[in-house]
């Protein structure tokens, strides 16, 4: 079962941690997880996974565990608005911001 609650939560947790209750799986996906301790770490990270490798999870558990404001670039608009959907269902407080938004909405 997926926990619904705040970013807050989640300060300085352990990524199984949020991984099961936020997204609730189980384990992590192949370099997964060493890609989120490098970053939580505090290292510059480029992290090259193919399609469906789970790239967002190692942008997104990070973005929980630390306090404060995460801002993840994104060229993809599609994917930037299906991430924060997801999130938004999960109990995450997320938002995007893109070309497809009127000026007002910013």
């Amino acid at each position: 079962m997926i926990h619904n609650a705040g970013a807050a939560d989640f300060v300085g947790a352990e990524p199984e941690r949020v991984l099961k209750a936020v997204f609730g799986y189980d384990s992590f996906r192949p370099f997964q997880k060493e890609i989120i301790a490098s970053v939580l770490a505090g290292k510059d990270t480029l992290a090259v996974m193919p399609t469906g490798g789970g790239k967002s999870l190692c942008c997104q558990i990070p973005a929980l565990i630390f306090d404060g404001l995460t801002i993840v670039v994104s060229p993809l608009i599609a994917l930037m608005q299906d991430q924060v959907s997801a999130l938004a269902e999960n109990g995450v407080s997320a938002v995007f911001l893109n070309s497809t938004l009127e000026w007002d909405d910013y």
